[in-house]
C-alpha cells in the first residue's frame, strides 16, 4: 500500500515491482546499471520511496522495445548438379 508523507504519495520497492511486473533483482540491476535512476527519497528505515514520476519512468522502461542487432544471413543459392 502506498504511503502518503507530507501530501506526497510514495511507493516502496515491492509495490513498484508488482505494478510494473518485474522482480526486485531486475529493478536493482537496472538501478545499478543506470537504466533507471535510484529514487530521490528514502524513509526513516532507509527503504526506497518512489514517486509517481519515478514509477512512470520504470513503467516506460518495461515497455521499451529495441531493434535486434543480429543481422540476418542471406540465403545462398543451392548448387545445381
Amino acid at each position: 500500500m502506498p504511503v502518503k508523507i507530507n501530501g506526497q504519495v510514495y511507493y516502496r520497492t515491492a509495490e513498484v515491482c508488482q505494478a510494473v511486473g518485474i522482480g526486485k533483482s531486475t529493478l536493482f540491476r537496472w538501478m545499478r546499471d543506470n537504466i533507471v535512476q535510484e529514487p530521490a527519497h528514502r524513509d526513516r528505515k532507509g527503504w526506497r520511496l518512489f514517486t509517481e514520476e519515478e514509477l512512470g519512468s520504470i513503467t516506460a522502461e518495461t515497455s521499451r522495445i529495441q531493434s535486434n542487432q543480429i543481422t540476418r544471413a542471406t540465403a545462398t543459392p543451392s548448387m545445381t548438379r
